[in-house]
């Protein structure tokens, strides 16, 4: 590409002796690069004066690939000395942006071609400035504790391009806005004072070096004031002061900053990863909307006081900050990375035309206004360098003048003002109407009427609600005020507005700042529904989002109604997450934030009948599974810097109860056995030395308490460790050998019963194959039939008589005869009994495991299709009971709970789905015991 013969769009020359003037110097050049010259020396007064004094330059390098040609203009720069750096640096500016513009204005490069060969210009300036001036302290013996080898990364100096430098989207009279630290980690504490007094001169100096006006003009003027506090900080400031400070007083604004930024001179790697340890600052998982209502109300303040706020006119129209401007487009953007990207990574781009294709992408805006945004983006940015390129101006207002105006509409390429005009007013219309500030919050809906006595009980409930700590606040009440219709009339449209009303009181409760949580609610309506529907179904999923209000954000997800995804694909984004969240508190706490989301997801998807509750059970068990071996190389990190590697061949979980037959409801806790093989080794090769089995008890507790205890996030499970050889008085952590000798000696009937339902954490781990190969020995030993029915019998007896079957809820879904315990008593007896079969597969399912009784004849078909049918509905019936709370009593529901029940039960009306519940477990009951009582005959046992 040539810029004598690749031009492809060429400016109108305004000044036509001027330009003819300048066309003149080159006349031994192709026609259609003299006519460039001359359009752009006509219609721009700076860039005559550039092209008369870079001509013999020009001449020399038209003919060249411009991209070559800015390499070629930067590369000396590193060679020059000191002495005469701010000349050489100031002619290579001249030469550069004479360069850009022609490129630009002949149509040869792009205009993030052009903004990004002006920021590689700011970079190379920077870069050279910083490294001259750090080495002449250093010759001269100022910093005696920097080594030659320091020298090579500016002895810990590094600096961040903010704003559009950091963007790599600098326009022709951009300032560039720069940060300045050093690594406060390179040096001894007793040398910081000095270093940093070192480095502030050398930063003084880099400012006066590309911001000095000379008799050959300036390089960048420099802008030091995004720094952290700047007027108390000092202009070059450590690392660590800079993280402390954004993580107790960072701004929403900072934020914003933050997202452009990029190490451009100095130290990068330094720069890069000081940008990696403020994430979490810029990155917020939580969405804050009432953050970003502030950074509205700012840019609204700032329209107002510069007087922008009035309707669109060409004429002195501020491109950048009026209405439809430059701004607008990048604070659209830019909000929206700061609500949605903590959660979607792929949203973090630093360009702004990048970030409004991935918002597309990720569907959190719709290819429309994308599409014109970007569009308006390039023509807005591509006029704003033209108004500069006119006087080298740091402006962005379109001239009052007529003259001027139709100077900048010829440099544009049109003929008149009024041509640039009329397509600049519309694209500034479009750009407003797609990024309002405002949103319609359902101004315009048809209006519920507010029956009287509905807002009396709701005046009466706010009395309560102001005195919470959710609406103490001045701010959570100003958006509450302004929600505050739109939830009135949402109440007045539910069956039972009362009982709603207590039950988002309670939910109210549980926050501890409103303004977040009704901010969300103002700008998400969708939202709103959903919270009031769960408080309508689910008192208990209402106060779980009391407690963890960060879930909500959740739902805003564009995949919060879509399917699960595959165990393995969770498996592997939740180690990322993990890897990537810093230090153990730091995983612990990513987990449980996880965790919540997608537990409080499943439970929406059952609500929403999106999921059946066996697809509910599977994914509750799922995440348990997720989570545990997420937790476990961590668990064994933590431990390594006591005790080094985990010894022998590592730990199995082994997964019991509801968890290891994968049926886990809402509430469910963790049955767990830890077990463990040293393979011979016996002890621990770390900086302290304890016994293998003692290693593993402090894993195991540390898993434990990895699950269990409450951190700033709360705590995930539960976990019961009961079920372990020897119970509550038996080691956390058993050996393989231990274990096995156990189960086969010393086991009783129940815990075999148990251990029917094991299933290991990790199938795949070889450990874990030996641990199913102990299990399946046991299971498959033969057993004296009488003592095993005795045993099984003995314990339903000691279960009726401790829940006293007579007094237990028409709803109940667990204890009593024919329900679930019972049901599955007996199925385990049954494998118990005929697991020594050959070729008996154990899943550890109810219903799997009584059709793998059926075709060995130990249940009749019509025996088996009974207990089948009632632990489906009493399975599927916990499964809504646990989501519900202990208040569960569908005769009291609202219409999606009595539609969720008759999917259940098949029957319309609560009391026909108790009657037919139990029409079932008496069924149950009957069936098993005639099972357990017949099963005495030998010759009965199996077929």
């Amino acid at each position: 590409m040539s810029l004598t013969h690749n031009i492809s769009t060429c400016p109108i020359p305004h000044d036509l002796s001027r330009g003819e003037e300048a066309g003149a110097l080159f006349s031994d050049l192709p026609e259609p690069f003299r006519n460039l010259i001359k359009g752009t020396a006509g219609s721009s007064a700076y860039l005559a004066s550039s092209i008369q004094k870079e001509s013999e330059w020009l001449k020399e390098n038209a003919p060249n690939d411009p991209k070559a040609t800015l390499e070629n203009l930067l590369e000396p720069l590193k060679s020059i000395p000191l002495g005469q750096l701010p000349e050489a640096l100031r002619v290579t500016k001249r030469r550069a942006a004479l360069l850009i513009a022609l490129a630009d204005l002949g149509g040869l490069w792009s205009l993030s071609e052009v903004t990004r060969a002006l920021s590689d210009l700011a970079d190379a300036s920077v870069q050279v400035s910083l490294s001259a001036l750090v080495k002449k302290e250093f010759d001269a013996g100022k910093l005696p504790m920097c080594s030659p080898e320091d020298l090579q990364a500016d002895c810990g100096m590094s600096i961040l391009g903010m704003g559009k430098h950091g963007a790599r989207e600098l326009n022709y009279s951009s300032d560039i806005d720069l940060i300045v630290f050093f690594d406060e980690s390179r040096f001894e504490p007793d040398d910081y004072a000095h270093v940093r007094g070192v480095f502030v001169r050398v930063t003084k100096g880099l400012v006066k070096m590309l911001s000095e006006m000379t008799g050959d003009g300036y390089v960048f003027r420099t802008d030091l004031r995004l720094r952290p506090d700047p007027s108390v900080t000092p202009v070059c400031i450590a690392f660590e002061a800079a993280e402390h400070y954004y993580e107790s007083l960072g701004r929403t604004w900072e934020r914003a900053a933050m997202i452009k930024a990029r190490p451009v001179a100095g130290d990068l790697k330094a720069g890069a990863a000081f940008i990696k340890r403020l994430r979490p600052f810029i990155w917020r998982r939580h969405l804050d909307f009432a953050a970003i209502k502030d950074a509205e109300d700012m840019l609204l303040k700032i329209r107002s006081h510069k007087g922008l706020s009035h309707d669109f006119e060409f004429s002195g129209h501020d491109l950048k900050l009026g209405r439809g401007g430059i701004r607008e487009i990048e604070f659209f953007a830019q909000t929206r990375q700061l609500i949605f990207a903590g959660r979607l990574e792929t949203l973090r781009s630093r360009e702004t035309v990048q970030t409004l294709r991935d918002l597309a992408e990720e569907e959190q805006i719709t290819s429309e206004i994308s599409q014109t945004l970007q569009e308006a983006y390039v023509e807005h940015r591509t006029l704003e360098h033209r108004i500069q390129m006119m006087d080298d101006a740091q402006t962005h207002l379109i001239p009052t003048s007529k003259e001027k105006q139709t100077q900048l509409a010829n440099l544009c390429g049109f003929q008149t003002a009024h041509d640039l005009a009329k397509i600049t007013l519309s694209r500034l219309a479009k750009v407003h109407k797609s990024t309002e500030l405002r949103r319609d919050n359902g101004e315009g809906e048809p209006t519920q009427e507010i029956p009287d006595e509905l807002e009396n009980r709701f005046e009466a409930r706010e009395e309560n609600w102001f005195q919470m700590s959710a609406l103490r606040n001045t701010q959570a009440r100003d958006v509450y005020a302004r929600l505050r219709p739109v939830l009135m009339e949402k109440f007045a449209r539910l069956q039972d507005p009362d009982t709603v009303l207590l039950r988002f009181e309670q939910f109210i409760s549980g926050l501890p700042s409103g303004v977040q949580v009704f901010s969300l609610f103002e700008n998400t309506p969708t939202l709103l529904e959903l919270v009031i529907d769960i408080c309508a179904v689910s008192p208990a999923l209402a106060e779980y989002l009391g407690r963890n209000r960060s879930v909500l954000d959740s739902v805003l997800d564009r995949d919060f109604f879509e399917a699960f995804p595959a165990q393995e694909d969770l498996q592997n984004h939740v180690d990322h997450l993990l890897k990537e969240a810093g230090d153990y508190e730091q995983v612990l706490d990513a987990l449980r934030r996880w965790q919540k989301e997608i537990h409080f997801r499943n439970g929406v998807h059952q609500l929403r009948a999106i999921a059946s509750p066996k697809e509910a059970a599977e994914t509750y068990s799922m995440i348990a599974d997720v989570s545990i071996r997420a937790l476990m190389p961590h668990v064994e990190q933590h431990l390594a810097r006591r005790f080094g590697p985990a010894p022998g061949r590592g730990v199995a979980i082994l997964a019991m109860g509801k968890l290891g037959s994968r049926d886990m409801t809402a509430t469910s806790d963790l049955d767990l056995i830890a077990i463990y093989d040293g393979d011979g080794v016996l002890e621990t090769s770390g900086p302290k030395e304890i016994s293998t089995g003692m290693y593993y008890a402090k894993f195991t507790q540390a898993l434990i308490g990895a699950l269990t205890v409450p951190t700033s996030e709360g705590s995930l499970y539960e976990v019961d460790m009961r079920l372990r050889p020897s119970g509550k008085t038996g080691p956390v952590a058993t050996s393989l050998s231990a274990f096995a000798t156990y189960q086969m000696k010393d086991a009783w009937t129940w815990e075999h019963l148990a251990l029917t339902r094991a299933r290991l954490i990790d199938e795949d781990d070889p450990l874990g194959r030996d641990v199913r190969a102990a299990i399946t020995q046991t299971l498959s030993q033969k057993r004296d039939p009488d003592k095993t029915f005795n045993d099984v019998n003995e314990m339903r007896q000691k279960l009726s008589e401790t829940f006293n079957d007579t007094k237990l809820s028409s709803w109940e879904t667990k204890r009593g005869g024919g329900h679930l315990l019972d049901i599955e008593l007996c199925t385990q007896c049954g494998i118990l009994l005929n697991s020594h079969a050959a070729d008996f597969s154990i899943s550890g399912r109810a219903a799997d495991d009584i059709n793998t009784l059926l075709d060995l004849g130990w249940f009749e078909p019509q025996d088996a299709r009974v207990l089948l049918e009632t632990h489906k509905t009493l399975s599927s019936l916990q499964q809504l009971e646990r989501l519900i709370g202990p208040s569960f009593n569908p005769s009291e529901g609202d219409q999606r709970i009595l539609g969720l029940l008759k999917e259940i039960t098949g029957q319309d009306r609560p009391k026909d789905a108790q009657t037919r519940i139990s029409e079932l477990t008496t069924q149950a009951k009957s069936v098993i015991d005639r099972r357990l009582q017949s099963g005495r005959s030998p010759d009965a046992l199996t077929p």
